[in-house]
């Protein structure tokens, strides 16, 4: 018995750390010469510009000016319970917290109006897998975005 709580209050605190560490912004955010940057190593991500097919994910589709096509994207993430923290041109970045450990997740939109579509990127900030919990994120907000 003994055992058994010292290794339930040791996954607690490794759970409870991993959730501290979520909370900073990761160093590799944002676009750089036109595109998103590629997923990290751990399978926690999915782009629709990685190479990778197990990461890759379609881009949104959208069409029209930058500007409403950010509000839609704003309010979409906004429904979804998300914390968009930033919009620049054609370049949105929100942030999704978990409900119980309060772990966070980046989402981050780059707006191509002459190609009619919106890059995205969905990484969690830590761990290893996500158990497809940006994956099914993004296809929420693709189905969001088509008014479905």
């Amino acid at each position: 018995m003994k055992y058994l709580l010292i290794l339930a209050v040791a996954v607690l605190a490794a759970l409870f750390g991993l959730a501290r560490m979520s909370a900073r912004t990761p160093d590799r955010i944002g676009p750089v010469d036109g595109r998103l940057m590629s997923c990290p190593g751990p399978d926690n991500c999915v782009s629709s510009e990685a190479e990778n097919p197990d990461r890759r994910i379609a881009p949104l589709a959208a069409s029209g000016p930058v500007d409403d096509v950010m509000n839609r994207l704003a309010e979409a993430v906004g429904y979804m319970d998300g914390e968009v923290v930033q919009v620049r041109g054609n370049y949105l970045r929100a942030v999704f917290t978990s409900r119980l450990w309060r772990f966070r997740d980046d989402l981050e939109c780059l707006y191509d109006q002459a190609a009619g579509r919106i890059e995205v990127r969905s990484a969690s900030r830590v761990g290893y897998s996500d158990f497809g919990v940006n994956r099914k994120r993004v296809e929420r907000l693709r189905e969001m975005l088509a008014g479905r």
